[in-house]
């Protein structure tokens, strides 16, 4: 297992491009797979915004020239990958945030999700809020980054991130208050 700036270096050296990207793909996958599954909910389409992501990373290897870390750039490209593919979902219109029971009876349904009803609606909360509310509150919720590392991946500032988690917050608790 490689450190990021040990990837960074072996990453842009063709002799050693492809083994280094391997080790990355090892080493970010799961990682990866859970933060994108939180955002776009199923497992088949989590699979197809992961692929996605690594497809982005390995054509976009000649622009990394290490100002952020390797794993931030990542993040970025998938958390990116997964805020298009909502759009997109969305203006498809397969599954309606605002539908009392879509998304929770659609998770229920799923034989990947392993929640309960409360975190199926908690999945249901969440998808009803603005991207970059809905962005920041699994990334500090769900993958309990610091504010800091978020700021790095959205390039926001942690001053507009904490107020969007906290908006986020009291929407979700909003949500729940009006399905008791």
């Amino acid at each position: 297992m490689y450190s990021d700036e040990e990837l960074a270096v072996l990453l842009q050296n063709p002799t050693t491009q492809r083994k280094a990207f391997e080790s990355m793909v090892g080493q970010y996958s799961e990682r990866l797979y859970w933060m994108v599954r939180k955002m776009v909910l199923d497992h088949d389409d989590a699979n197809d915004v992961l692929q996605n992501t690594f497809l982005k990373a390995w054509n976009g290897l000649s622009s990394f020239h290490g100002n952020a870390k390797l794993s931030t750039w990542l993040f970025r490209i998938a958390v990116n990958e997964s805020v298009d593919f909502l759009r997109r979902q969305k203006s498809h219109a397969t599954l309606s945030a605002d539908d009392d029971s879509g998304i929770a009876n659609t998770l229920m349904a799923d034989a990947w999700f392993d929640g309960d009803e409360t975190q199926a609606l908690l999945q249901q909360a969440i998808a009803s809020l603005p991207d970059v509310q809905r962005t920041v509150f699994q990334l500090r919720y769900f993958d309990d980054m610091k504010y800091s590392e978020i700021s790095q991946i959205l390039n926001t500032s942690e001053g507009s991130l904490k107020a969007s988690y906290h908006i986020a917050v009291k929407k979700i608790s909003d949500f729940f208050h009006s399905h008791d």
